[in-house]
């Protein structure tokens, strides 16, 4: 993430100068998906999807989604192009869809244009307010309060080698962020476990395309593979089953149901195995 902009300039520089870069326009992606996510919320809440400015706003979140998702595959693969590191066609499109950002940035655009399901606003609402605190905390509080030096350093010495103190709320920021992390990334990924069934139970019923439901699936089985919250999501799942099914009470149809569905999804995790490819990224690091 890219400094704020020099101390050493007035407000009104400063202020000019951050919001000029490509990365604040991510940042306001990142918070009118949040500001979208939560007017949805209320609509759903008073069951008043169907009106204008709710379905609006659900639009106009997965729209940010998209614009923040795309800022991050365009700068990252112009950086590659600019060190000559695009390989031929076929590395390329492999590349691209290894990118995780590249397949979030895919799942918002199917999700635009798919009927309403407030539950995919969730996984992206919560990367969305971490990628918003880092911001604020790194770029948009230091802008107006610049960190001052630290008691005791050598003032002698050149700014940028001086120990500083951050502001107050940067410094909590910082804090709920590194504490919440991994919690957060468990989050996501039960929340898109539980978002497949949701599509599932859909589609049986005819409330979402067989389509959307193949290619979510498609989706959440490469972040199977790419994801260690994921696989953890999933064992964690299948923990719970075992033990459920396991109680003498549980009818005997129901602990085949539970026995045949695994074995379905072992088939399936083994035959698409050839997508058992490490992420661009680092194992189950946060999308941008």
């Amino acid at each position: 993430m890219a400094p704020p902009p020099p101390q050493t300039l007035a407000l009104s520089d400063r202020l000019m100068a951050l919001v000029q870069t490509l990365q604040f326009s991510w940042f306001m992606g990142h918070l009118t998906l949040l500001l979208s996510t939560v007017y949805y919320t209320i609509a759903v809440v008073r069951f008043n999807t169907v009106s204008r400015v709710a379905e609006f706003s659900y639009r106009l979140a997965f729209l940010s989604a998209a614009v923040t998702y795309g800022i991050v595959v365009f700068k990252a693969y112009r950086a590659k192009m600019q060190r000559r590191q695009a390989g031929n066609p076929q590395q390329q499109v492999l590349s691209l869809l290894g990118d995780e950002n590249v397949q979030y940035l895919i799942m918002a655009l199917i999700w635009l244009y798919s009927k309403s399901i407030w539950f995919a606003l969730l996984p992206f609402a919560v990367y969305s307010t971490f990628h918003f605190l880092s911001y604020l905390r790194t770029n948009v509080i230091p802008t107006f309060v610049p960190p001052t030096p630290a008691p005791g350093s050598n003032s002698a010495a050149s700014p940028g080698s001086r120990p500083t103190v951050q502001h107050p709320l940067s410094e909590y920021i910082a804090k709920f962020v590194r504490q919440n992390y991994d919690t957060s990334m468990h989050l996501v990924s039960n929340l898109e476990i539980f978002l497949w069934a949701r599509l599932f139970l859909g589609a049986l019923v005819f409330k979402n395309s067989w389509v959307l439901l193949l290619c979510y699936t498609l989706f959440l089985r490469i972040r199977y593979a790419q994801s260690s919250f994921v696989r953890q999501a999933f064992q964690g799942l299948e923990r719970k089953g075992d033990a459920l099914v396991n109680d003498a009470r549980v009818p005997d149809g129901a602990r085949n149901g539970w026995r045949i569905g695994k074995d379905v999804v072992k088939r399936a995790r083994e035959a698409t195995s050839f997508l058992d490819t490490p992420a661009s990224g680092a194992a189950g690091r946060k999308t941008q």
